[in-house]
C-alpha cells in the first residue's frame, strides 16, 4: 500500500466581517472586528491549518446548518432526534466492550455473509437510516454521493478520495437482517479505543460509568493494555461499520492507498481527528494519514444536508473508480 502525497491542503480557522457601527458624532464611526466562520458562502483557498474544522477547501458551499436547521454535531440541541442520539450513546457505551469487539472482529471477519459489488451495497443502504446522526435523516446513499462529490469538486485529481468517499459508511449494511441484523450501537456512532482510558471529549461521555471496563484496572489507564505509539493497526476500536468496511476493503485487496483504508477505519474516531486525544497511541504512518483524515472529516460532516445529487449522472463515473480499485464481487 501506498500513501498519496498531501500536496494541496487549503484549511481556513475563520474568517472576519466589519460591520460599520454609526455613532451620535456623524463625523465618527468604528470598525468592530467580529470573528465569524463564513457560512453559506464559497471558502477561500488558505494555507494549511490541519486545526481548522471550519471551512471547507476550494469552492465547496458550507451548509449555514444541518438538516434540522441546528448546528453539525450539536449533541444537545433541543431536536426532534435529540433523545434518541443520547439513548443510543447510552446503550453504545455500555455495551462496547474489549471482549465484545474480539467476538465481532472473528466472526465478520471470516466474510462469509454474501458476495456482491461494491454499488450492489450502495443500493443496499437505501433501506439505512443512521440512529446515531443528529444531523441527517435522509437515507445514507444520499449522504455517501453528497460527501464524495463535494470532495471531487475540490479535489479532482485525487480519485483515490472520492472513491473513499462514496464507500466510507458502507459497512452499515451490518443493520440489515441478511448482515445479522445488529443492533445500531453495533454499528453506527463515534468510534473509540477500548482497553485503555475512556477520553472526557468522547460524546456522552458519562454513560462509560456503566462500562465494566471503566473500572477494570488493566483497562482504565491511559495506555491500558498498549504501550506508546504502538500505531492505532494494533489498539481495539468499538466495533461498528468503520471496522467491518476496512476489514471487507483489505480482505478483498483493494488497491487503495493506506491513507483510503485509514480514513475507512477511523472516519467516526471524532475524539482524536477533532479533540486529539489518543496521539500518544499513534506511530509516524498514523500521523501522515490523519493528516487526510482530517481533510475527509470536513467534507463527510458539512455536506450532510438536503440537497439532492443526480444519481443516474454520476454513477458511470463511480462505476469506473470501483473497476480501477475492487474487484468485480467483493466478500462480505
Amino acid at each position: 500500500m501506498f500513501s498519496p502525497p498531501l500536496n494541496h491542503l487549503h484549511f481556513s480557522l475563520s474568517h472576519f466581517f466589519l460591520p460599520l457601527i454609526s455613532l451620535p458624532d456623524p463625523t465618527m464611526t468604528v470598525t468592530v472586528l467580529i470573528e465569524n466562520p463564513e457560512f453559506g458562502v464559497a471558502a477561500e483557498e488558505k494555507g494549511v491549518d490541519e486545526e481548522s474544522e471550519l471551512v471547507l477547501d476550494g469552492g465547496f458551499l458550507v451548509p449555514y446548518a444541518n438538516s434540522f436547521g441546528h448546528g453539525f454535531r450539536d449533541y444537545h440541541a433541543e431536536s426532534e432526534r435529540q433523545e434518541g442520539v443520547e439513548n443510543f450513546y447510552k446503550l453504545n457505551h455500555i455495551n462496547q466492550t474489549y471482549d465484545f469487539v474480539k467476538k465481532m472482529r472473528k466472526e465478520y471477519g471470516q466474510l462469509n455473509r454474501v458476495e456482491m459489488s461494491i454499488w450492489e451495497c450502495c443500493e443496499l443502504l437505501n433501506d439505512v437510516v443512521d440512529e446515531s446522526d443528529p444531523d441527517l435523516d435522509e437515507p445514507q446513499i444520499e449522504h455517501l454521493l453528497q460527501t464524495a462529490e463535494a470532495i471531487r469538486k475540490d479535489y479532482p485529481n485525487e480519485d483515490w478520495l472520492h472513491l473513499t468517499a462514496l464507500i466510507h459508511d458502507l459497512g452499515k449494511v451490518l443493520l440489515l437482517p441478511s448482515f445479522g441484523g445488529l443492533p445500531q450501537w453495533a454499528v453506527v456512532g463515534d468510534t473509540y479505543p477500548l482497553g485503555c482510558a475512556f477520553d472526557k471529549s468522547i460524546v456522552h461521555h458519562k454513560y462509560f460509568m456503566e462500562n465494566p471496563g471503566y473500572y477494570n484496572p488493566a483497562y482504565n489507564s491511559k495506555y491500558g493494555v498498549y504501550s506508546p505509539n504502538c500505531g492505532l493497526d494494533n489498539v481495539v476500536m468499538s466495533w461498528g461499520h468503520d471496522d467491518y468496511m476496512y476489514l471487507v476493503a483489505k480482505e478483498n485487496n483493494t488497491t487503495l492507498p493506506s491513507a483510503a483504508l485509514f480514513v475507512i477505519r477511523y472516519h467516526s474516531f471524532y475524539s482524536l481527528h477533532r479533540s486529539h486525544a489518543y496521539k500518544h497511541l499513534m506511530n509516524e504512518e498514523d500521523v501522515e494519514n490523519l493528516k487526510w483524515l482530517r481533510i475527509f472529516n470536513k467534507y463527510d460532516l458539512y455536506s450532510k444536508s438536503k440537497v439532492r445529487v443526480n444519481v443516474d449522472k454520476v454513477k458511470p463515473y463511480y462505476l469506473s473508480l470501483v473497476e480501477k480499485y475492487f474487484p468485480a464481487k467483493l466478500r462480505w
